[in-house]
């Protein structure tokens, strides 16, 4: 017997699936004008949607006249499981060399070409090889930081080849000095709270000057864990009284977007970030804009990576909406708090834009 044609819903969580390029989804999609069909992850150029047809599997779109594409050879067995394991050990070589490894020393070690295993590398671990390598060493700076006698020893028991290096990227990685943060933010005071809501738990966090953090997760224990992380010396006490009238008002804000603009924030870092965070705080709600355009926006046209970056290290999700920036084919990806809660989130905000248009024709 032959399987059931999907239904309307699985159709369109399939076509975003294709229009996200998600290598992960399971399935296969052929192009009637063309007559071949392809994995999702492909990266022949889009279709149009009346086009499409989804199968599940190679024999099915076969069997409708489509034959295979000869880019992402979906009659082959779905390469996933060998790239996981292939990126797995990369990462542990990278994490066990004293030295940092270039692409084209980790393409030999993998037997790929370089181009190739950047794009295996960054769908299965979700970054670079390069940005993986940055990420390891912001975290070995930070703990050492805390436990080496100086800044300078901390530095080059972090893998740093040169002081000078470290403190051109201080202020990114750390959101302050190095001495501050070796201080654990002494003398500052943040006030907590911890609250399910509709994208799970959410913990929310505040200094006198405003919202230092919004945190989501499936938990609140790691949310705390990383508000300890990030001021590790401040004074951390429970949130009572008038706080919980804030927390009201930026839990409100996850569901009515444009209660955000009010709110106090206590926003720490560089100075580009503060400039592409104030870029993203323009987007409308139910709007998007790509890594470029955001780039565009601040006057740096060719910092895109260095946009996406900063949309990472945004502490205050939803008020400083750094979901709302999305790749430049459509793809959504790149999210601290989850990629699906990204596009709940994004579903949400359009539909609320799509009622409000709707009310206005009428």
């Amino acid at each position: 017997r032959s399987a059931p044609p999907p239904s309307p819903s699985q159709e369109d969580a399939r076509w975003a699936a294709l229009v996200a390029r998600d290598a992960s989804a399971d399935f296969l999609y052929g192009v009637k004008t063309t007559g071949i069909f392809c994995r999702p992850g492909c990266p022949a150029r889009r279709p149009r949607r009346e086009h499409v047809r989804f199968y599940a599997s190679a024999a099915a779109a076969r069997a409708a006249g489509f034959r295979s594409c000869k880019r992402c050879r979906p009659e082959l067995a779905r390469p996933d499981a060998a790239h996981a394991q292939l990126v797995a050990q990369l990462c542990r070589r990278i994490e066990a060399s004293p030295e940092p490894l270039s692409l084209e020393a980790l393409a030999e070690l993998a037997g790929l070409s370089p181009s190739y295993l950047q794009r295996v590398f960054k769908t299965q671990a979700g970054l670079s090889p390069r940005a993986f390598a940055s990420a390891l060493q912001a975290e070995r700076v930070r703990a050492a930081l805390l436990t080496h006698p100086s800044v300078s020893a901390a530095v080059y028991a972090a893998g740093y080849s040169s002081s000078s290096r470290f403190y051109e990227q201080a202020q990114e990685l750390l959101g302050m000095t190095p001495s501050a943060y070796r201080a654990g933010a002494p003398g500052l005071t943040i006030q907590f709270a911890s609250a399910e809501c509709p994208l799970g738990y959410a913990l929310v966090a505040a200094s006198e000057a405003g919202v230092c953090a919004l945190f989501f997760g499936d938990a609140p224990e790691p949310l705390l864990r990383d508000l300890q992380a990030r001021f590790p010396r401040a004074e951390l006490r429970t949130g009572e009284g008038e706080f919980q009238a804030l927390v009201t008002r930026v839990l409100g804000a996850v569901d009515e977007p444009s209660g955000a603009q009010a709110l106090p924030l206590d926003l720490r870092g560089t100075a580009f970030q503060q400039r592409v965070w104030a870029a993203l705080r323009e987007i409308p709600p139910g709007e998007t804009r790509s890594y470029a355009q955001v780039a565009a926006a601040i006057g740096a046209p060719t910092s895109s990576r260095a946009v996406a970056q900063a949309c990472g290290a945004n502490p205050v999700s939803v008020l400083v909406p750094c979901h709302r920036v999305i790749r430049a084919d459509g793809g959504i990806s790149g999210y601290r708090w989850g990629v699906e809660r990204k596009r709940a989130l994004l579903a949400r905000e359009q539909a609320q834009r799509q009622a409000g248009e709707r009310s206005r024709e009428g």
